[in-house]
């Protein structure tokens, strides 16, 4: 992860989106966002991301399920997921699953900074573990 860390934002919501890279890029990182799960994937540089913002509730490909789909491609992004909708079930099955944490909206930006921090050590670890 040389330079600023690349951070991904996946929200279906357009003002969220632009107001969380703005939010991102205030903090020091870079950041890029995608309306959709799909165009996430279809980004070439999508397996670089340092961390990955993702919202629980989208059309097609929700971020559970793109989580899972990770998950079983072997990726190593880590991911804080982001949603306006309380669901215990959503939550326990995210953070089973690896998520690093799970906001509600509106969060607060020391939590979700502390949430983006904590995604870059992990980044960070997987880094120091591959052979050079």
């Amino acid at each position: 992860m040389p330079g600023v860390p690349l951070i991904a934002i996946v929200d279906d919501d357009d003002s969220l989106r632009s107001s969380l890279e703005n939010l991102i890029r205030s903090f020091g990182f870079g950041a890029q966002t995608f309306p959709s799960a799909e165009a996430f994937l279809s980004w070439r540089q999508a397996r670089d991301t340092a961390c990955l913002i993702l919202d629980v509730r989208m059309p097609g490909t929700n971020g559970l399920d793109l989580q899972r789909q990770m998950i079983s491609e072997n990726w190593r992004v880590p991911i804080v997921f982001i949603t306006s909708h309380a669901d215990d079930h959503a939550k326990a099955r995210a953070l089973e699953d690896g998520a690093v944490a799970f906001l509600y909206k509106p969060c607060r930006e020391e939590d979700l900074l502390n949430a983006i921090e904590a995604a870059l050590g992990q980044t960070r670890a997987e880094e120091a573990r591959r052979p050079s």
